[in-house]
């Protein structure tokens, strides 16, 4: 049995759903908005991982459960949850259960899609970037920096700038430019990231398993995903990598321990391949639905095929030790 976990009308999930329908495949959903007729309980002990899931009138024995993809919001931001004070039973015991949710992650026998420990690396760019470049990608000259000083140096050594968040958080894009520059004392409550700025052709990877789902971008934007926010355009078409970077995509997104991945290439016109973040949670459906790549239809193939081979994210690195009990009630 699959579990798929989120949202059923957000996007990707909703797309994931039609290709597992459209494969006779038996899945279950836990839909977050229903939170309140769900519940969730497992343990660790000498005879290994045991527990249930209840969705509604249905009981699941996580025992059943071979592969999850998951793609839940904050839970403090449900709208069945996000009017009741902090304190509140029902509040509370929505955090408990998405918390349970999330450690038996870590620990599942499973395929999950993705675990919370592999997808760790997304949090801090400049980790990330030591794995990325281990893996033969070029990286843009950086720097990470609060000194508005420095920042201005590293502008005058190598031209044109781009800055970024340096976490997880979703940040736009966007070149230095004067106006920015006269405000860059203000990086001094918050380091940010600047990288030169390199020419080129912007590249989306998804590798799911070992597929994998290119598409080139056109655009006339520094980030392609707001141009048209701004009057530009953004053009997509799905394109055959090379296979030695086909390669190199696969083996990064399998040292990072994920099953699925977005990857942000850059082409520069020597034929350098620079990458500039892993995803380790894509909204791919975005490029699905613009360039009529199977993106959904390979992750629920691999969804389908099971538990991988390699053994979980051990039990003391999910925040819960052994012989413990996770519940929700």
């Amino acid at each position: 049995m699959i579990l798929l976990a989120g949202i059923p009308s957000e996007t990707p999930l909703r797309l994931v759903r039609e290709a597992l329908d459209a494969r006779g495949a038996d899945y279950r959903l836990f839909n977050q908005r229903e939170v309140a007729v769900c519940d969730f309980a497992f343990h660790i002990d000498d005879g290994g991982l045991d527990g249930r899931l209840t969705l509604g009138s249905d009981r699941i024995a996580l025992g059943d459960i071979a592969a999850v993809y998951h793609r839940m919001m904050d839970d403090n931001r449900l709208p069945e949850v996000k009017p009741l004070a902090p304190d509140a039973p029902p509040r509370r015991r929505a955090r408990a259960l998405h918390d349970a949710l999330y450690r038996w992650f870590e620990v599942a026998p499973a395929r999950i899609v993705n675990r919370s420990d592999p997808q760790g690396s997304n949090m801090s760019k400049p980790f990330q970037g030591q794995i990325v470049r281990r893996h033969g990608f070029d990286i843009p000259e950086t720097l990470i920096s609060n000194d508005p000083d420095a920042v201005r140096a590293f502008h005058a050594d190598h031209g044109p700038l781009i800055y970024k968040s340096i976490s997880g958080v979703r940040s736009i894009v966007a070149e230095l430019d004067v106006t920015d520059r006269d405000r860059l004392e203000r990086i001094r409550w918050c380091p940010v990231q600047f990288q030169q700025r390199v020419a080129g052709t912007d590249i989306r990877v998804h590798v799911v398993g070992e597929d994998v789902h290119a598409t080139e971008i056109a655009s006339d934007g520094v980030d392609y995903r707001y141009a048209s926010q701004r009057g530009g355009r953004t053009d997509l078409s799905a394109i055959t990598l090379p296979d030695e970077i086909a390669e190199r995509c696969v083996a990064m997104t399998a040292a990072m321990g994920l099953s699925l991945s977005g990857i942000d290439l850059r082409r520069a016109p020597d034929g350098r391949y620079y990458c500039f973040e892993v995803n380790p949670s894509p909204a791919f459906s975005y490029y699905e639905l613009d360039t009529g790549q199977q993106i959904a239809a390979s992750i629920a193939a691999l969804l389908m095929a099971g538990p991988p081979d390699s053994p979980p994210v051990r039990a003391q690195n999910a925040g819960s030790p052994p012989a413990s009990l996770a519940t929700a009630s």
